[in-house]
């Protein structure tokens, strides 16, 4: 294998300690690469960079969901209680139980509020896991389309199918691996490259297809696919018009309104490397200079501080020279 330049430095006290490789492609407006570090070539498992495809073949699927709890649909939440409500909303719709959810039981990822729920006696529950709403959507699929909701997770299911033409279709490639992810659902292996390419085809999509209304709905409610204080919201709201997903295993994927887009890949998996990386990649790509975008925002971001004691000795950055050079 490649080995991949480092894509961001860990510096702690003026002594760099740490790297994190990888892979990163940026497209411009008309689609052409521009930005290009590593092997973005190389397929990957986009994780939960996938949830926009799979809110995608759920309303193709019949879905009849928008604003809010499409969002969450599309989206990776950190157990909020509202986060929890909406995936309850989307159940009760369908008029199904939460018992019929097959991802695992878990913790919230938003550590408050899973203090929260230990101090109130309560436990993990499928509910709290961060793909419950994806999960519910998949579940209300089924039912509108009459398929079978004990057997949704199963790759030859009609909607993991549907998934998948819709991972084909907007990645221009088919993917060379199929995986379980983290909650249990079909995964599918493409390029970073790819998967930059399917978000921008996100939001180029006409208004009003299934495409452009995940777009939308992700923009429009960055708290449901993210979180409260998650750095997926801050960047969109920082950014009109961004359209921000992570997935495990230092994946990130944008794309803005004009078709400027770009995905990353952290070769060690390092999710504390993934965002001074995209600014990086936004500030290549000149979005940061777009109307009404809030730099200091973008500024925080880009850099993750390292204390020792009780004052600031360092910080996770950018590599030198990142990105310097367009193609």
């Amino acid at each position: 294998m490649q080995v991949n330049p480092v894509l961001v430095e860990v510096e702690r006290s003026g002594f760099v300690e740490s790297w994190h490789r990888g892979s990163a492609i940026g497209l411009g407006a008309e689609g052409s690469v521009t930005v290009r570090t590593g092997t973005p070539d190389v397929p990957i498992f986009p994780r939960s960079a996938n949830k926009p495809m799979q809110a995608v073949a759920m309303l193709r699927s019949g879905l009849g969901l928008e604003g809010e709890l499409l969002a969450l649909a599309a989206g990776s939440h950190s157990g909020e209680d509202f986060h929890v409500e909406g995936a309850e909303k989307i159940l009760a719709g369908a008029g199904v139980s939460a018992d019929l959810l097959q991802c695992p039981a878990q913790w919230p990822l938003e550590p408050e509020v899973g203090l929260e729920v230990a101090r109130s006696g309560g436990d993990r529950s499928r509910l709290r896991m961060n793909c419950s709403g994806k999960h519910a959507g998949m579940l209300a699929a089924c039912v509108v389309a009459g398929w079978p909701t004990d057997s949704y997770l199963a790759p030859e299911h009609p909607l993991q199918q549907a998934v998948r033409d819709v991972v084909e279709e907007l990645s221009g490639e088919k993917p060379v691996a199929v995986g379980v992810d983290g909650c249990g659902a079909p995964l599918f292996a493409i390029s970073v490259i790819g998967v930059a390419r399917a978000f921008r085809a996100l939001v180029l999509a006409e208004p009003g297809t299934p495409e452009r209304q995940v777009a939308d709905a992700m923009r429009e409610h960055p708290a449901w696919t993210s979180g409260t204080r998650r750095e997926e919201r801050r960047l969109m709201d920082a950014v009109p018009g961004l359209m921000v997903k992570c997935g495990a295993e230092g994946v990130d994927a944008f794309a803005y309104a004009d078709g400027r887009a770009g995905a990353v890949k952290v070769d060690d998996g390092s999710m504390r490397a993934r965002t001074p990386v995209t600014v990086a990649l936004l500030r290549a790509l000149g979005i940061d200079t777009a109307p009404n975008v809030d730099a200091a925002v973008l500024e925080d971001l880009a850099t993750v501080g390292l204390h020792g004691g009780d004052g600031a000795v360092g910080a996770i950055r950018p590599a030198k020279g990142l990105f310097g050079t367009a193609l």
